[in-house]
This record gives structure tokens, sequence and C-alpha cells, in this order.
């Protein structure tokens, strides 16, 4: 299964936005983590069914209605470790 790492860019802390990706990583069965980067972007890690991926990345070009993305940024990774669920890093 693939893995990809998302920065994404705008106003994408303090309102919610991890929580959200939680919630929309969990309905597709994705396993990985979310979290806040010191320079104000959230960072998320996904692994899954290509599909699903795709899902997940559509829906974070958006984020949560009080989230405003200006740009992401999409890598594929190479999954060195398995992930148990999708949880939010602090």
């Amino acid at each position: 299964m693939p893995r990809i790492k998302i920065t994404v860019y705008g106003l994408v802390q303090g309102v919610g936005f991890r929580y959200h990706t939680r919630q929309q990583a969990l309905s597709q069965n994705l396993t990985g983590y979310v979290k806040n980067r010191p320079n104000t972007t959230v960072e998320i890690v996904a692994d899954g069914p290509e599909e699903n991926i795709r899902s997940l990345v559509q829906w974070v070009r958006q984020g949560p209605a009080r989230a405003r993305v200006d740009r992401i940024e999409v890598e594929t990774c190479l999954p060195i470790n398995r992930f148990d669920s999708f949880i939010i890093e602090r």
C-alpha cells in the first residue's frame, strides 16, 4: 500500500484541521497521523489503498469549514514502519 505525506499551508492551525483530518482518514480506513508543525503548517502522513488516499487528498484541498487552505504539497514516501490507526500527534 502506498504512503503519502501532505504538507498543508494556509490558516490550518487552531481551526479543527487535525480533528477533521483524523475523521476523514478513519472514514477512508487509512492509518497514519496528522500534526501541527512549528512553521504553522499541518503535516499528514497516510497509508492505505490508493483510491482512499486520493479521496483524502481531495478533501485536504478544501479542509474543514473554518480552515483556509492556500496550497498543499504531496509526496510519496517509503513505508518504513506500520501504523495501527490514524492519530493526532502532539
